[in-house]
């Protein structure tokens, strides 16, 4: 299969994962009720420890490889304090609807990244969408949960919009594969850019969500999400 339209499935599978989480969101009221609360709080776990692993294994790992350290030091750090002020103007701004725009800021330059990498014919491509892919489920989950919390916006309005997200998958890929594909150093800087960006959205926000008093399954849900992305980079075999 011809790079493009690699690039072009795989960012397109990746993203159907949002709108695939909010049809798993809509599942309310699972019985008894204390199991719907941990359930919850499972797959935002989950959702950590598969960003934790797209961290470890691929965006730091590839991003490293073709920029000195001081360089990657500065993308990394870039990324951490520019998701941070993104965080600060949705909640000044946005409110329930910046879930949306915290979505795309994790998704859209890891699929720039993906179209760079398939145009350099990279092993690690193919896991990077496994990684966008398990992240994007989660994270679509919880943002129809907040979405429809906020009482605005309907399932079909939400559904539309979460489309719509996907197919921008497709656009950065290709907008990657086109411009970053003879710029390894620049495609290196923002998968670093995109793991500070995570890092921080892990502890900012995924991880304090997560406890729940007596109760077990959350954490180990963020164990399992590791474990996904393990298992990946396991069956890829990227080196």
């Amino acid at each position: 299969m011809p790079q493009l339209a690699e690039a072009l499935l795989f960012s397109l599978l990746a993203g159907a994962m949002i709108p695939l989480g909010g049809i798993l969101a809509q599942r309310e009221n699972i019985r008894p009720n204390w199991l719907e609360q941990e359930f919850r709080h499972s797959v935002i776990a989950f959702g950590g420890g598969v960003l934790l692993a797209a961290i470890a294994f691929v965006l730091v790992p590839g991003g490293t490889a073709d920029l000195p350290a001081w360089a990657s030091m500065a993308a990394m750090g870039a990324g951490g304090i520019a998701f941070a002020r993104l965080d600060l103007w949705i909640a000044q701004r946005l409110g329930k609807a910046g879930q949306l725009v915290a979505m795309l800021a994790d998704f859209l330059p890891e699929a720039v990244a993906l179209g760079a990498l398939f145009a350099t014919g990279s092993e690690a491509a193919p896991l990077l969408a496994l990684m966008i892919g398990l992240q994007n489920l989660p994270e679509g989950f919880n943002a129809y949960r907040e979405l429809a919390a906020a009482g605005h916006y309907g399932p079909r309005r939400v559904l539309t919009v979460f489309l719509a997200c996907a197919a921008l998958g497709p656009l950065a890929a290709l907008a990657g594969l086109v411009w970053l594909a003879t710029a390894p150093a620049v495609t290196g800087a923002l998968m670093l850019f995109a793991a500070g960006g995570l890092l921080y959205l892990i502890f900012q926000d995924i991880a304090p969500q997560t406890p729940l008093d007596r109760r077990w399954a959350p954490p180990l849900g963020a164990v399992a999400g590791f474990m996904a992305g393990l298992l990946g980079h396991l069956l890829i075999g990227v080196q």
